[in-house]
């Protein structure tokens, strides 16, 4: 039975079949995961000799690296964005 406001796909990332469940819909919970099966195949190319685990924690190693990255260029820009702001209502 499936929860109220719960979406379920099947992804296939790497090779391997995941049941995902949540409440995104679910052109972006596709998405995601064809985006974690770039990454992941991305590294799984240029490093033959890893295995699958290590595969995806490099490959959220550079995820979380992005991440962190965007949210800091959003961070600034939000600041810059404050700062014009309170120059414009002087």
């Amino acid at each position: 039975m499936q929860e109220a406001g719960k979406n379920r796909i099947t992804v296939e990332i790497y090779g391997q079949q995941y049941r995902l469940s949540g409440s995104a819909n679910v052109s972006h919970m596709r998405m995601v995961a064809g985006y974690v099966d770039d990454k992941m195949n991305e590294i799984g190319q240029g490093n033959t000799r890893l295995d699958t685990a290590k595969i995806a924690v490099l490959a959220a190693v550079n995820m979380a690296d992005e991440y962190m990255r965007l949210k800091q260029e959003y961070e600034q820009l939000l600041k810059i964005l404050q700062a014009d702001g309170k120059g414009q209502s002087k």
